[in-house]
């Protein structure tokens, strides 16, 4: 098993969207958290069906993952 890094934003509709920053474009959405994270996997299994996000996939061996905010 792979782990992936995801980001989870919940909109001022009320949706949460998901993204998985390691691929271009791989982002999803759902009205809970759950349903959001399912959806995300689906788009992420339809993403690695490609040959170059199989290489990304395959050399991405990060050592530590945060997340920081910045007030502006």
């Amino acid at each position: 098993n792979r782990l992936l890094p995801l980001l989870v934003e919940k909109g001022e509709d009320g949706f949460y969207v998901v993204e998985c920053p390691l691929f271009d474009g791989c982002y999803s959405q759902g009205q809970t958290i759950d349903e959001a994270l399912a959806n995300i996997r689906e788009v992420i299994s339809l993403i690695l069906e490609e040959k170059e996000s199989q290489n990304t996939l395959k050399y991405y061996h990060p050592q530590e993952l945060s997340l920081h905010t910045l007030a502006i």
